[in-house]
C-alpha cells in the first residue's frame, strides 16, 4: 500500500542528529552494512548522514528515509530488505512511468544485494494532504491533473511488458475478503452454502472486470501515492507503483476516486470520472463496445472493478492488522465497506453479497435495486 507523508526537510545548516527521528534498525549487521553503503555515496551526492530521519512507512517490508545534502537538496533511500522485496519491479516500472512522460523519482544509486536504493526527492507533501473533501471545487484541478497523468501512463501500455493482472491474481486478492476480514477480523463463520454462493459473486465480478481492456496499471493510484506539486502548475509525482500489472483500464480512475483514506460525494466522482473519460476517449482508449459513446457502460465497469478492489483492501488491512501489527489500517476498513454496501445495493445480482455483508456489519439491507443508475 502506500506511503505515509514525508516531515518537512530541515535547514541542513542546523541539522542536530539528537533533534532528528531516529532510524532504528531490527538487524545490526544490516545498520552496519547501510553505513558503509551511504558513506561511499556520501562524498559523491554532498550526504548529511547526521540528518537520515524516516521519512515514511510502508504496508510492506519496505521503507523509506530522507537524508540532506550540503546544497539544500534532500534524497530519499529505499531500505527494501532482499529476503522480503524485490527492487526490480520498482527500476522497471520507474523506467516505463518515465518513458511516458510521468514524475518518478529517479535512481540515483541501488545496492541490489543489499536492497538500499538512492532515490530523488519528490517534496514533502502527498496529494492526499491538498485535498478536502469539503472543497471539491479546490480539489478538482489536482484531480484532473491526476486523470491527465492516468491517460499518459494507459497510452503507453504494451501487452507482455508487465505481469497480467488475470483471473488468478484477481481471485487471490478476493479470497483476502474472506480469510482476513471475515473470518479473522470479524469472526464469521461461512457455511458451505454460503462459501459456494460468494465463490460465485468472485468469479462475476472477475468476469466484468476482465471483461475491459487492458492497459498498465499502477494497482494504488490514490491520493496518498501522488506528490503534489512543489511549484505552481508543476507536475504531480508518482509513487509506490513497484506492484504494477497489466490489466483493466478501469482499475487506477477507481482507485483515483474510490480512495482508502478520502470520501468524495458521488456527484463529484462522477464529475471527475466523466471528465477522465472523455479524456481517455480522445486518447483512443475507449474504443471498447459502446464505451467511446456511452459514459454509463463506462461507470458501471469501474463501480465493478472498484468493487474488487474493495474487497480486496478490507481483506488487506485486516491482514496488516492482525498479523502485521499495523492497526492504522483497518481505522479506514468502514469506507470500504461503505463502498462495497454501495455498490452491490446497485446491481440484483450482487444481492447474495450484500446480506453477507450486511450479516457481517450487524446491517439491515435496504430493500430495492438500482440497475445501473448512470
Amino acid at each position: 500500500m502506500s506511503t505515509a507523508s514525508p516531515a518537512a526537510a530541515p535547514d541542513p545548516s542546523a541539522v542536530h542528529k539528537d533533534t532528528l527521528p531516529s532510524v532504528h534498525w531490527d538487524d545490526p549487521a544490516r545498520a552496519a552494512a547501510f553505513e558503509r553503503w551511504l558513506a561511499a555515496l556520501q562524498p559523491l551526492h554532498g550526504l548529511l548522514p547526521a540528518s537520515l530521519r524516516p521519512a515514511s512507512a510502508d504496508a510492506s517490508f519496505r521503507r523509506y528515509l530522507r537524508i540532506d545534502s550540503t546544497v539544500g537538496t534532500s534524497f530519499i533511500v529505499m531500505d527494501a530488505p532482499p529476503a522480503h522485496e524485490d527492487c526490480r519491479p520498482f527500476v522497471k516500472v520507474a523506467g516505463l512511468m518515465r518513458e511516458a512522460g510521468l514524475e518518478v523519482p529517479r535512481i540515483l544509486a541501488w545496492d541490489e544485494a543489499l536492497g538500499f536504493m538512492l532515490l530523488t526527492d519528490l517534496g514533502n507533501h502527498t496529494l492526499l494532504e491538498r485535498l478536502d473533501a469539503q472543497q471539491p471545487d479546490a480539489a478538482r484541478p489536482l484531480l484532473l491533473q491526476a486523470a491527465e497523468l492516468l491517460v499518459a501512463w494507459q497510452r503507453a501500455s504494451t501487452p507482455g511488458v508487465l505481469p497480467p493482472y488475470d483471473e488468478a491474481l484477481l481471485q487471490r486478492e478476493l479470497a483476502l475478503f474472506p480469510d482476513w476480514y471475515l473470518a479473522r477480523h470479524r469472526g464469521v463463520s461461512l457455511s458451505e452454502a454460503e462459501r459456494a454462493q460468494l465463490s460465485q459473486q468472485f468469479d462475476l465480478i472477475v468476469g466484468r472486470c476482465l471483461a475491459a481492456p487492458s492497459v498498465y496499471v499502477h494497482r494504488d493510484f490514490m491520493p496518498r501515492n501522488l506528490m503534489a506539486p512543489r511549484t505552481p502548475g508543476g507536475p504531480l509525482g508518482v509513487l509506490d507503483f513497484q506492484d504494477a500489472v497489466y490489466g483493466p483500464l478501469s482499475y487506477d480512475i477507481a482507485s483515483l476516486m474510490r480512495d482508502a483514506f478520502i470520501s468524495w460525494d458521488e456527484e463529484f466522482v462522477l464529475d471527475i470520472t466523466v471528465r477522465y473519460w472523455e479524456r481517455a476517449r480522445r486518447a483512443g482508449l475507449m474504443d471498447f463496445e459502446d464505451w467511446h459513446r456511452d459514459f454509463g457502460a463506462f461507470y458501471r465497469a469501474v463501480e465493478w472493478m472498484g468493487l474488487q478492489r474493495h474487497l480486496k483492501v478490507a481483506g488487506i488491512f485486516a491482514r496488516l492488522t492482525l498479523r502485521d501489527g499495523k492497526p492504522k489500517y483497518l481505522a479506514d476498513a468502514p469506507r470500504f465497506i461503505a463502498y462495497i454496501r454501495a455498490t452491490a445495493s446497485r446491481y440484483a445480482e450482487l444481492a447474495p453479497l450484500l446480506r453477507l455483508i450486511d450479516r457481517a456489519e450487524g446491517q439491515v439491507a435496504a430493500s430495492g435495486f438500482a440497475f445501473g443508475r448512470i
